[in-house]
């Protein structure tokens, strides 16, 4: 493995990009990364909050997070044509693997929220709105929105934090025809997503989506790619113990943030430092939520 990223060396297989979480290959005997008609992506047990990569990793979460994906893709398949091809990987990735079509990614992050909560709650404190929707007043943490609302990010380089912007700045980074197509699309895989989600007992408070154009003419116009609707793109809720108001108990990666922003972290987020090595107990109880997410979800044992 490279020191610096965790990414192996596959036979078959060159390494091209490495984001916070997921290694990109393509074929060694691709004449160029953007001639390559396929990928391999691979998702690594490195976890970022933050902006950071942290210094700690959490043990299986690659697997779980491509698992979950891989199940999401097959939940929403009547509603989204989507980039995997197969999961028949070599076996050093296998598991947390997926061969992938190549795409033209559109270079924004499509977020869908039903609830407020994060830099969404942030900014309407604000301005009384999310990404210029208004919103009624008297809202507060965790509060269910009336209907769902379309929140774009354009997506930043690595290290840097991506920006929330309007439905009008989004449409003149891609174009309205696209931008119309991309909300629509996001609105009804978070729709459906929280239905089936719902009969499991988990709230998805919000979730991001990622779309591409496949490169070839005779694919469909818009694909849903990278990953869908696991702990790392979400918020996860208990609809059991769901009580607006308050910072609700979480199946994701906001347990990691929180205890970050603790006092126990010793971190200052603004400093400009690179987060504190995570606590084994930290580690331990990250899992857990990841696992719990994926077998409340799924109905599956996982492995």
């Amino acid at each position: 493995m490279s020191e610096h990223t965790g990414t192996r060396q596959i036979a078959s297989w060159t390494h091209v990009y490495s984001g916070k979480v997921r290694d990109v290959y393509v074929p060694a005997n691709a004449s160029s990364h953007r001639g390559a008609d396929t990928y391999l992506m691979v998702a690594s047990d490195r976890i970022s909050a933050y902006d950071y990569v942290l210094p700690t990793q959490i043990p299986d979460k690659g697997k779980i997070l491509t698992q979950l994906s891989v199940w999401w893709f097959e939940q929403l398949s009547e509603l989204a044509y989507n980039h995997l091809i197969s999961t028949d990987v070599p076996e050093e990735v296998a598991g947390r693997g997926m061969i992938t079509k190549t795409l033209n990614m559109f270079p924004v992050e499509c977020v869908a929220r039903g609830y407020l909560s994060g830099s969404g709650l942030s900014e309407y404190k604000d301005t009384g709105e999310v990404c210029g929707i208004p919103l009624p007043d008297g809202l507060t943490e965790a509060s269910r929105l009336n209907s769902p609302i379309f929140t774009p990010a354009a997506k930043a380089q690595l290290g840097e934090h991506d920006e929330n912007i309007t439905f009008e700045e989004m449409s003149k980074r891609i174009g309205e025809s696209d931008a119309r197509k991309l909300r629509l699309q996001t609105i009804q895989l978070y729709t459906r997503a929280h239905e089936i989600a719902a009969e499991r007992g988990i709230i998805i408070a919000d979730t991001k989506f990622e779309f591409g154009r496949s490169t070839d003419s005779g694919e469909p116009d818009i694909i849903l790619a990278d990953e869908v609707l696991t702990p790392d793109s979400s918020r996860f809720w208990s609809m059991e113990k769901y009580e607006p108001g308050r910072v609700q108990p979480s199946l994701d990666k906001q347990f990691v943030r929180d205890w970050l922003t603790s006092p126990a972290s010793g971190w200052d987020r603004n400093s400009g430092e690179q987060p504190p090595e995570l606590p084994e107990e930290v580690v331990a109880k990250t899992r857990d939520r990841y696992i719990e997410a994926y077998e409340t979800l799924t109905g599956r044992h996982w492995q």
